[in-house]
């Protein structure tokens, strides 16, 4: 499969060090979750050491979250990992192992295993539906609980983080034709005029146009290709296929290949994706689908700690 526009991990983790966008996210985040402790109740100063475990089969992640939540808030703690991010484990193995004060541990645990528990989730989700989907990628969409979390834990199963924000890159949907196209009535007429309205200097890299059938289809990748022709370039379009069956995806699969214009396009299918489905998608055409299926409503990775040694 060639590569998509959609994987965006580069803007999350480079260098070996998450990005200035990625540490602000983390930050955000397990402020939040240390505010709401309202901190967590007492303890002694007996240094321990606690063992976190996994109870059972899955992909980790988050270490550098949680590295990250230890050192900003807890930093009298320290972290040994016995893996590394994206690592399997199985039913009891050993994820980490922390030793501090036992007040700092405690009041520290609950929001360690939520972290490493909610992400490690996402990330076995969805390596499970990249395994099922074989040929065609699958991306997550902005529908996230946790922000940037939910899209680095889909990296880290294998899926496609799509755009990590509304600014991340340009997408014209159904809502945005009325400004775009002002006073046109016909939709595929108003889906050309928006097309021909980018800016391609800024945004011909990765741009998404929303179509809800065939005529859309057509008119954005046939004004798409005029304008790359144009101009020299071989960018792909993304046509975000709302809201269709694999069939109907299919069809219109065909009739681009047809009119000479598939190469010219991105097909991702998106809107009611299920995985029981994902047979069905491989043989529609479509480069990809997208569905918050892989982060929302998703069960975490059941984690434990333990006390493993008391330093009195």
């Amino acid at each position: 499969m060639d590569a998509l526009p959609h994987d965006r991990s580069e803007l999350l983790f480079r260098g070996g060090h998450p990005s200035q966008k990625m540490t602000e996210s983390i930050d955000s985040w397990t402020l939040a979750m240390t505010t709401d402790e309202h901190g967590g109740g007492e303890g002694s100063d007996l240094q321990i050491t606690g063992r976190v475990s996994s109870k059972g089969r899955g992909i980790i992640s988050g270490l550098f979250v949680t590295d990250r939540l230890i050192g900003a808030h807890f930093p009298s703690c320290r972290i040994h990992w016995a893996l590394k991010e994206g690592d399997s484990v199985g039913d009891g193995d050993e994820v980490l192992r922390i030793s501090g004060p036992s007040g700092e541990i405690l009041r520290c645990e609950r929001i360690l295993l939520n972290i490493l528990g909610r992400m490690s989730g996402i990330s076995t989700n969805t390596q499970k539906w990249v395994s099922e989907a074989r040929n065609i990628g699958i991306a997550c969409t902005r529908k996230t609980d946790w922000g940037l979390l939910d899209k680095w834990a889909v990296h880290v199963g294998g899926g496609l983080t799509h755009r990590l924000s509304r600014a991340d890159a340009l997408m014209i949907k159904e809502n945005d034709l009325a400004s775009l196209a002002p006073g046109t009535s016909d939709e595929c007429t108003a889906v050309d005029v928006a097309v021909a309205g980018i800016d391609m200097s800024s945004h011909a890299e990765f741009v998404v146009v929303e179509v809800r059938d065939e005529c859309q289809a057509l008119a954005a990748s046939r004004r798409w290709e005029e304008m790359q022709q144009e101009l020299g370039g071989c960018e792909r379009i993304v046509l975000l296929l709302d809201n269709m069956t694999p069939d109907m995806c299919a069809i219109i699969h065909s009739s681009l290949i047809e009119k000479g214009l598939r190469e010219w396009c991105i097909l991702e299918g998106s809107g009611g994706v299920v995985f029981d489905d994902l047979n069905r998608w491989q043989a529609s055409g479509v480069d990809l689908v997208s569905t918050s299926a892989l982060n929302r409503g998703v069960a975490p990775l059941d984690l434990s700690m333990k006390v493993i040694e008391v330093v009195e």
